[in-house]
């Protein structure tokens, strides 16, 4: 662990040119990305840019996985719209600090393998509802509200002008890639707007329309919310949610990584800097956030190893806001626009329509199902619940199917039942099913080799199934119980009554 935890690891040599391009590419990708989904949940410019700028520099330095980029992301900014909108930001600061401390306790707890239990297709669904929320919240951005606060869509020239650059920038996203991948293709098409927008002097939106970024360094402060339960009860909902969410893309960003990479990095690790991140944002006005999947790659790809590239970024990020304030009031909302639809398009699974056919009815369902909570009620964390249980239930059913039995009498006119498949809440009525208490011989061995008893139905149903062979005075044996069945009837003693046939082959461990 040692050179781990050291910020240069003397051993691994550090390629600094890399590190340096990735790091200074890295930062002109979030800027528009942390700009556009603060302006989104209707926050200042400046609260996104801080979460870039403190997420980036902290999970740069302590994360579980060097080359990965954190920053003001949107998966964990659209869960908290809701509450912006009701609350307003200190509830945002509070519920980001608290959301912190879930990611600390989920990675001391040593928790971060669950998040391999969410589903493929609960995961498709997820990020398909998520990238219809970011692109319809651009649509947004092409209606004006006038001085008395009525919004309404803009038009003619001013609606044709905004299209037009948006239209460019998405086109510049797209092509430019295929001429090279040196420079992001995201800032040379905001920059190339930019520079029509000041060259042609076009009159359009621009990031100072929206907030003002007065930059200087992000102030300490505390939330300023009552310190009382019933600031818990509201906040307590959504910061499960974004600490949910958060690490699910963290962890999911962190596995991608790894794959890329071909080493493992730390999920536990990568929590607690996570957690120590949001709670950082949360005393220094930033809105939280999380692992930023189309950065990391973008630092990858520009060959970025090691933790420098991180630090570099968060660097640029705040040298940027301290100086380039009022370069980036310039910007033409269409470049923004432009940007975060190009990330909604790529967000966007469009593999899991391509294998809509291939897949199992109940997982197209289920994606479905995730997709659609996500976008009507924006409520991600509920989404994915949703999926998983869905999941969970279809995969009960499945496995409940899967519960066979050899029957065969040996020569002393014993009957043998051989069972194959777990007993379990959702197989012990096919297991029932397969007995004859009335016409069986006096003596009944059923065999457990291949099978094993998972819960309480399946004691439950051996316990039925042992007294109907009573009342026919008759016997059960039940066999090769591996040593955890025998656990579970041995604590259930008092409430079942089972013959459990000791087996001298099978004497894996000395009978206690």
């Amino acid at each position: 662990m040692g050179n781990n935890t050291a910020l240069f690891d003397v051993s691994k040599k550090i390629n600094f040119k890399n590190e340096l391009l990735a790091g200074l590419t890295v930062a002109m990708t979030m800027i528009p990305e942390s700009l556009s989904f603060a302006i989104l949940a209707g926050l200042s410019p400046l609260t996104g840019l801080y979460a870039a700028f403190l997420m980036g520099l902290v999970t740069a330095v302590m994360g579980g996985r060097p080359g990965m980029v954190s920053g003001g992301a949107g998966a964990t900014i659209v869960v908290l719209i809701a509450l912006i909108k009701s609350h307003g930001i200190e509830y945002l600061f509070a519920t980001v600090i608290l959301a912190g401390i879930f990611q600390i306790l989920v990675g001391v707890f040593k928790l971060g393998k669950f998040v391999r239990l969410i589903p493929q297709p609960v995961m498709y669904g997820f990020l398909n509802g998520l990238a219809v929320i970011i692109f319809m919240a651009q649509i947004e951005q092409f209606k004006i509200t006038d001085h008395n606060g009525v919004v309404s869509w803009l038009h003619g020239t001013s609606l044709y002008i905004m299209a037009g650059l948006t239209a460019l920038t998405i086109a510049i996203v797209y092509f430019f890639p295929k001429i090279t991948k040196v420079v992001p293709a995201s800032l040379v098409a905001i920059l190339i707007v930019f520079a029509v927008v000041l060259g042609f002097d076009i009159n359009t939106k621009t990031v100072a329309d929206i907030a003002s970024v007065s930059g200087h360094l992000p102030d300490f402060h505390l939330p300023a919310v009552p310190f009382s339960l019933e600031t818990l009860k509201i906040i307590f909902p959504y910061a499960l949610i974004m600490a949910g969410v958060g690490l699910i893309e963290s962890l999911l960003t962190l596995s991608m990584v790894d794959e890329i990479i071909n080493s493992k990095g730390s999920a536990n690790r990568e929590s607690v800097a996570q957690g120590i991140a949001n709670i950082t944002n949360g005393f220094f006005g930033g809105m939280g956030g999380c692992a930023m999947v189309a950065q990391t790659l973008v630092n990858i790809n520009a060959g970025s190893r090691a933790r420098l590239s991180g630090i570099i970024a968060s660097i640029t990020i705040m040298v940027i806001i301290l100086v380039g304030a009022p370069f980036i009031e310039k910007i033409p909302m269409a470049a923004l626009v432009g940007v975060m639809m190009m990330v909604a398009i790529s967000t966007f699974q469009w593999v899991s329509i391509r294998i809509i056919n291939k897949m199992p009815k109940s997982d197209i369902f289920v994606g479905i199902t995730v997709a659609l909570i996500t976008i009507i009620l924006h409520n991600l964390a509920l989404a994915v619940l949703v999926g998983v249980i869905i999941s969970a239930l279809v995969f009960a059913w499945d496995n409940a199917k899967r519960i066979r039995a050899r029957k065969y009498t040996d020569e002393d006119g014993v009957k043998h039942y051989e069972i194959y498949g777990p007993l379990f809440f959702g197989s012990v009525t096919a297991f029932t099913d397969k007995f004859d208490p009335l016409n069986d011989p006096d003596q009944v061995i059923v065999d457990f080799r291949e099978s094993r008893i998972v819960d309480m139905s399946a004691i439950d149903a051996l316990d039925k199934l042992s007294k109907r062979y009573n009342e026919q005075n008759k016997k059960l044996y039940l066999r090769h119980l591996s040593e955890d069945c025998r656990k579970l009837l041995k604590n259930a003693e008092t409430i079942v009554d089972v013959n459990i046939q000791e087996d001298p082959t099978y004497k894996v461990m000395p009978g206690k």
